[in-house]
């Protein structure tokens, strides 16, 4: 009797499938190249030329996140256009801290089984955060990993890289007592708190996603499924034409755990509760899980996705030329002298 004989797909993983995919996404990623491109997606590596000419001390910037369980609710909801831009901006708004302009982004997209209608929603949202960050999806890797994940369950990871001149780094050395905060407003929640957010809203007071808020005026899939907004324009626009002494991305640990890291020693930041709008969303968390607004000040962004710290004599014109970009943004504390640290002024 002749033994049997063993496939890789009979083993879980379908070779073909993940060609085609690998296709699809050379055709598509185009949209997002610059003529510094030297490569195609599918190649082993991406080539990414620098000119040379324009750079005196080229200082290169890289980052590394993911989109957090915030991807249990786009498979929930069999969602998934949208987690692509959140990977994006997580990864280009950390390069935004540093000074850096976005060159190029990678991604890596883990399965049990690769859907090509679901891969090709994530990697849409890829792309579509890509021309937000006015950078190139220079490459990536798809993985299929049968029995390591469960049946339409899937992770990302992602990958940005920038650069600066060594000269003009934020480096944050320069903040003092006296300097202004400076808030530019958050889409919602973005990518962080979602254990929480899932622990109140669904485990605790059985939400359905398709539940339509009123004070939200959409349904809280619309809602927890808003992407992350992307900084670039208004950021490196700032850059280039005033004085900025240091940049936080308001992420996991907020205003309280993100501030901080920027500041140098002898210096507090005093955020002043009142001077921006905190989206519904997180009033709803507040009230449903009965958690102390300390907590949530901890936890999420609270309305605010990025922090400039400015002299107080740009305020006024930073302000003006951030109307240009309709962000909304406003003066929401101040550097004084103290331990390192945030406080929040009720």
């Amino acid at each position: 009797m002749s033994k049997r004989k063993l496939t890789y797909e009979q083993a879980g993983v379908n070779i073909e499938k993940g060609e085609k995919f690998a296709q699809w996404i050379g055709q598509k990623a185009t949209s997002t190249f610059s003529s510094r491109v030297l490569s195609k997606i599918g190649a082993s590596a991406g080539l990414y030329a620098l000119n040379k000419e324009s750079w005196r001390e080229p200082i290169l910037v890289a980052t590394a996140d993911g989109v957090g369980t915030k991807l249990k609710i786009a498979q929930s909801a069999d969602q998934h256009n949208t987690v692509g831009i959140d990977l994006v901006a997580m990864c280009v708004n950390d390069l935004l801290t540093s000074g850096a302009r976005p060159l190029f982004f990678l991604d890596y997209l883990a399965t049990g089984k690769l859907s090509l209608d679901t891969g090709k929603e994530i990697i849409s949202g890829i792309m579509e955060g890509c021309r937000r960050a006015e950078c190139t999806l220079l490459g990536g890797e798809t993985a299929e990993m049968p029995s390591f994940y469960e049946k339409g369950k899937y992770d990302l990871a992602g990958f940005a890289v920038g650069i600066v001149e060594k000269e003009k780094m934020i480096d944050s050395s320069k903040i003092k007592p006296g300097d202004k905060i400076l808030g530019l407003s958050s889409s919602g929640l973005h990518s962080n708190g979602f254990s929480l957010v899932r622990k109140v809203l669904f485990k605790e007071k059985n939400y359905s996603l398709t539940r339509r808020i009123e004070e939200l005026g959409r349904s809280l899939k619309e809602e927890l499924l808003e992407p992350t907004r992307i900084y670039t324009r208004p950021v490196l626009s700032l850059l280039k034409n005033f004085k900025i002494k240091g940049i936080a991305h308001i992420t996991g640990g907020g205003m309280v755990r993100n501030i901080p890291r920027i500041l140098p020693p002898g210096c507090k930041a005093q955020i002043y509760k009142g001077k921006w709008k905190i989206h519904p969303i997180f009033h709803l968390i507040q009230k449903e899980g009965n958690i102390d607004e300390d907590e949530m000040f901890k936890v999420f962004n609270m309305g605010i996705g990025m922090v400039l710290i400015i002299p107080p004599e740009e305020e006024n014109p930073i302000l003006e030329a951030l109307a240009d970009y309709k962000e909304e943004v406003s003066i929401i504390g101040e550097i004084t002298t103290g331990e390192k640290g945030v406080e929040i002024v009720k």
